[in-house]
């Protein structure tokens, strides 16, 4: 089944041979017993190019939830022999590690020191998830998948944060719609935070100008005491920042929203490690909306 799989990752019999490190004919002699075996073809052969046929997909579901059901076997019976050891590997929004979850990693290994554990800083989390990269992620919840387990933990509201020079510095907050004549600073197309903050807006009629995209906050940040745009972010990292030079100004209309929580595979076994990792970030983050006091027309605080 290793050699099936091989061929399946690669499309490939050459590529494929070299990745398992044997000679293309012995790749093809084991490929052609298992199809004997099975009694069909599991791949359509086209001069050099392959495909798999319907029965290679059936089969190579199949193998894929074999292969799964070892590696969790594996992580059980290490368990038991190294008692509360093993490997936890958890994928990260990098600005989640930067400001709110290391505090969280360094209490998790005090508690824990036998657990090698590896930090992800991604923004595919759910994908790094899926492939099986990480054993867990804490990751904006967009939808819902039938692949994935998915824990709430806790839901933040975006704000508006600019310069003490910008000319809003002043604003005791804004509506969604005066945010389309701004030219801000965001994360660059394809990150979660800002795909969904578009999103939003644009459910709302509200078309964002985004003048300079960064990937990194220290930039983004550096960008707005400048002066050369705004930003929006979750109340939470404008608040942690507790920057003299920067003002932290509400959207007072339909505000973005922001629900984090914890995934993992359906079909994965979780350690006793990924299950204590859980339990110490439900008690930790799960908390009410985390938003900024507002004021109504009247100047009440809301």
């Amino acid at each position: 089944m290793t050699y099936f799989m091989a061929v399946c990752e690669e499309l490939h019999f050459t590529k494929a041979a070299e990745k398992m490190g044997i000679s293309q004919p012995n790749l093809s002699l084991q490929i052609k017993a298992l199809e004997d075996e099975i009694g069909v073809p599991l791949f359509d052969r086209i001069g050099k190019r392959i495909s798999l046929t319907e029965a290679g997909a059936v089969l190579l579901k199949h193998c894929k939830d074999i292969f799964q059901n070892m590696e969790n076997a594996k992580s059980e019976i290490s368990e038991l022999r190294e008692h509360y050891g093993g490997r936890l590997t958890i994928s990260l929004l990098p600005s989640e590690l930067d400001y709110r979850l290391t505090p969280l990693l360094i209490d998790f290994h005090h508690q824990f020191p036998k657990v090698l554990l590896k930090t992800l800083s991604s923004v595919e989390i759910v994908r790094q998830v899926l492939d099986m990269e990480a054993d867990i992620g804490i990751a904006p919840i967009l939808s819902s998948d039938d692949r994935l387990v998915i824990i709430p933990l806790y839901q933040e509201e975006y704000v508006l944060l600019v310069s003490q020079q910008h000319e809003l510095a002043d604003s005791k907050s804004i509506s969604l719609a005066e945010l389309k004549k701004l030219p801000l600073i965001m994360y660059p197309k394809g990150f979660i935070g800002r795909e969904g903050i578009e999103n939003h807006c644009r459910e709302h009629g509200v078309e964002l100008n985004t003048i300079v995209e960064t990937s990194s906050n220290m930039s983004l940040f550096q960008f707005v005491r400048e002066n050369i745009g705004a930003t929006i972010q979750t109340y939470p990292l404008a608040e942690s920042i507790s920057a003299p030079d920067l003002r932290i100004i509400p959207i007072t209309d339909h505000p973005p929203l922001r629900k984090m929580g914890i995934i993992y595979r359906a079909d994965k076994y979780l350690g006793r490690a990924a299950q204590q990792f859980i339990q110490i970030a439900r008690e930790r983050l799960s908390a009410p909306a985390s938003s900024p006091k507002k004021e109504l027309p009247n100047g009440d605080p809301l």
